[in-house]
């Protein structure tokens, strides 16, 4: 898709980062802007808030360029797994004040934060998976095809139309299940 990089892409970034050019800063917001706040946005239901952690995590990036791995995905994936933490994060601290109102109880505040979660690591389960599968569920999604139709805007087969649609549903599937792999990793495993 239009927003898919290629891995030298995100290497040449995070050199262009580490070296402090505020022009990488500046290509990297106008590329994952719009994917960072609405992430946050899906997380906080909150536009105010969506800005704050679309304007934390690119803060975050620009000062610690070395967090990111290749090795562990690409720079979407990572901006995307940043901005699900950051945002789950404000979320459980606004409710957790909110709560202290009597707004909500503990077990309303966990299942609040729970749903944020599962909701947006499906977007970051979406946004990291492979263009082809991406693209069968978008127009399986969106535009309400079914896998004949896919195959045939895809300009592949019907059984692979229907392979892709099926993997990508089984990944997005796990959304509820676990957090993404990125998150356990490693070099993914600091706070913002």
């Amino acid at each position: 898709m239009a927003n898919d990089a290629p891995p030298r892409w995100d290497r040449r970034m995070q050199q262009r980062l580490a070296r402090g050019e505020a022009a990488a800063l500046a290509e990297l917001y106008d590329r994952f802007a719009s994917l960072v706040h609405t992430l946050a946005h899906r997380v906080l239901e909150d536009d105010t808030g969506a800005d704050r952690v679309t304007r934390e995590v690119f803060g975050y990036v620009w000062e610690n360029p070395d967090a990111y791995d290749p090795q562990q995905g690409s720079l979407r994936a990572w901006i995307a797994m940043l901005t699900q933490r950051q945002a789950v994060q404000r979320l459980r601290a606004s409710q957790t004040a909110s709560a202290r109102g009597d707004t909500l109880t503990g077990e309303a505040l966990e299942e609040r934060i729970r749903e944020a979660s599962v909701a947006a690591r499906a977007d970051y389960i979406v946004t990291s998976m492979p263009a082809p599968l991406r693209a069968a569920l978008e127009l399986a999604y969106f535009d309400r095809r079914d896998y004949r139709q896919a195959a045939a805007a895809l300009g592949v087969t019907e059984d692979e139309a229907r392979r892709r649609l099926r993997l990508g549903l089984q990944l997005l599937s796990t959304a509820h299940v676990q957090p993404p792999r990125a998150v356990s990793s490693p070099g993914y495993g600091r706070a913002l």
